[in-house]
């Protein structure tokens, strides 16, 4: 008999997958109040999102005494076709009621190393590590509906347009060189110092840090269609116009 080339020696294989997701940081837990600001910040874009996994992010509500209703919660966030997925920064029963709701904790972010001190006779000097150097991701073809492209650990640059339904996504910054009109998401794992540049500013959505715009808040005169930045400033999305010489 002659083995079967193509017989697949496992069932399965485990991976370490990272993925960018959208955080939905809950400021009060009124599953009521929710429903309404979501109906008025996403009603007039039932597009927006498309089945898109999120974390709820419970910090803020971390010292409420009450129990979070999160049935209620995750049924309205699924109105508005995001699907909860994690929670993170609850305390410990707020957690454990995530958990029984099918919201499992969300992995803590690695700590930061600190710098080992290393004495040498009478010399003292801080050990230094070496950068890794992370290389930025360049598109050089228009990105149309569906498609996305995500710059991990880095910068990403696109020489074309990013169409409606498309998304940009980087841990760094994004510069677009072309008309931006889908979702950009930058610093998408908490980098508050990360921008977006593009030379022309039309998008479905803009995000640096977990913080986000949407169209249904109209752009500012100056910068709406025009080469613009978008950068965070004490939490707040600022829309500058960019000069292009």
């Amino acid at each position: 008999m002659v083995a079967d080339s193509t017989v697949i020696p496992f069932a399965f294989e485990l991976k370490d997958l990272s993925l960018p997701l959208v955080t939905v940081v809950l400021h009060q837990a009124d599953p009521a109040v929710l429903a309404d600001e979501l109906q008025q910040r996403l009603g007039d874009t039932p597009n927006f999102f498309d089945d898109d996994p999120v974390v709820l992010d419970l910090a803020p509500v971390r010292e409420r005494e009450e129990p979070i209703a999160f049935d209620a919660i995750v049924a309205a966030l699924r109105r508005h076709r995001m699907r909860p997925a994690l929670a993170t920064g609850g305390s410990a029963a707020q957690m454990a009621d995530a958990l029984a709701a099918g919201l499992p904790a969300a992995p803590d972010p690695a700590p930061p190393q600190k710098p080992r001190t290393v004495e040498v006779e009478v010399i003292r000097e801080v050990e230094r590590e070496v950068p890794v150097h992370v290389p930025t991701l360049v598109v050089d073809k228009p990105l149309r509906s569906g498609q996305q492209a995500y710059a991990k650990g880095g910068d990403l640059i696109v020489h074309a347009a990013v169409n409606a339904g498309a998304e940009v996504l980087a841990d760094g910054n994004i510069h677009v060189y072309g008309p931006l009109r889908g979702k950009a998401i930058a610093g998408s794992r908490g980098n508050t110092g990360a921008r977006i540049f593009t030379t022309c500013l039309e998008p479905e959505l803009i995000a640096i840090a977990g913080v986000y715009r949407t169209t249904e808040t109209p752009l500012p005169k100056d910068v709406a269609g025009k080469p613009a930045q978008v950068r965070l400033v004490d939490g707040v999305l600022v829309m500058t116009p960019l000069k292009i010489f």
